[in-house]
């Protein structure tokens, strides 16, 4: 056949995704991602340099490349559609398998990129920074970068331009018309598409897709946060709050309610870090300018016994854990293992949904430690 797709990885399971599409004798790999509880699982604190994709596929962290070698040869691209780890985070392990360049929107290469660098991974492929809303060309294969939104910034869905059709794959997305960060979807670039008569094959999922109702703009989310952060009375008291790291629209919303709240805004954890720095590396925020940014679990430590010390009500924290991570800066604060008194009336806001996953959703469990 001229065109086939394999299903390598996610379609059965939140996380580890991976596709790949073959045209010819050449193949686009989408995405390559982990599945972040096996990973968590089999990792822990282990120096990730030594570290094997074997070991890595085998406990189900990561795709599993060998449902493919026989394409192996044949693979010219590895396209991740955003910077979500379940999306880009089996880069690092399997991608030096493939003589193949990394395409990627700024975003998505930055905070690639500093994934490699604060692990020190080298990788033997090209990485190549694509614009939203632009294409990259293989000869007659064409790769579009379709702008839309989602809860990371510069997300695409990619369209396949190929001599037999076109194949587009859109894997974790929202149409949300009112972003309070970064571009509008590229709606009318898919009317153009969906009425050309050419679409050969949509691979389409995103999470919570089999929830029949219409997912509320961030504009509206803003307004929600709005409403707790500067509605609720809090004098006095000690403010947390937590949400996706990579969410940076929410991240901007979170800093400008703090800070009209009078207080000093502080971000805690490596992740949170990550992302903010790829953001203000590829010009779309500047939080630092703004707020303090604390990473690593010593200074993490240091920082929040200063804090209290000073007074909780002085502070609007923002910290990772808002799925219940045990190794996250909100879990070391709960469990003692960051020296944090939580006091009766503090409030903890979780500005997330939960992720759809058995561990995940013992997310209450976080704020009930034994």
């Amino acid at each position: 056949m001229p065109v086939s797709v394999t299903t390598v990885g996610g379609y059965n399971e939140v996380g580890k995704n991976m596709t790949a599409v073959k045209i010819d004798d050449r193949v686009i790999v989408c995405d390559m991602g982990l599945h972040l509880e096996s990973y968590v699982a089999t990792v822990g604190d282990e120096d990730l340099r030594k570290v094997s994709p074997e070991s890595l596929i085998a406990a189900g962290a990561v795709p599993d490349i060998n449902t493919i070698e026989d394409w192996r040869k044949s693979v010219i691209a590895i396209v991740p559609t955003h910077a979500h780890l379940d999306h880009i985070g089996a880069i690092p392990f399997l991608s030096n398998k493939f003589n193949a360049d990394i395409l990627g929107t700024p975003f998505t290469v930055a905070v690639l990129r500093s994934i490699l660098k604060n692990e020190r991974i080298a990788l033997k492929n090209k990485i190549k920074k694509i614009n939203v809303n632009s294409s990259y060309p293989f000869d007659d294969i064409n790769i579009e970068f379709i702008g839309m939104t989602h809860s990371t910034p510069q997300t695409a869905m990619l369209a396949i331009h190929t001599k037999y059709g076109v194949i587009i794959y859109a894997n974790d997305f929202k149409f949300d018309n009112y972003p309070t960060l970064g571009l509008k979807p590229n709606i009318k670039r898919l009317k153009e598409l969906g009425n050309s008569g050419k679409v050969l094959c949509l691979i389409c999922d995103s999470t919570y897709a089999w929830d029949k109702r219409k997912m509320p703009s961030e504009a509206v989310a803003r307004q929600m946060l709005k409403d707790v952060l500067l509605g609720t009375d809090c004098e006095g008291r000690g403010v947390v709050v937590t949400t996706f790291a990579s969410h940076l629209a929410r991240l901007k919303s979170i800093i400008e309610y703090g800070k009209r709240m009078g207080r000093k805004v502080v971000l805690l954890g490596r992740s949170m870090s990550r992302y903010v720095e790829a953001g203000e590396e590829v010009g779309i925020i500047s939080f630092t300018k703004e707020v303090e940014m604390v990473c690593y679990k010593k200074q993490i430590k240091k920082k929040l016994k200063q804090i209290c010390e000073e007074g909780k009500h002085k502070y609007l924290l923002v910290v990772t854990g808002h799925q219940g991570e045990p190794q996250s800066t909100l879990a070391g604060m709960v469990n003692g293992d960051l020296d944090f008194d939580f006091s009766e009336g503090d409030h903890v806001v979780f500005s997330c949904q939960v992720i759809p996953t058995p561990t995940n959703q013992k997310i209450g469990s976080i704020l009930k430690p034994s």
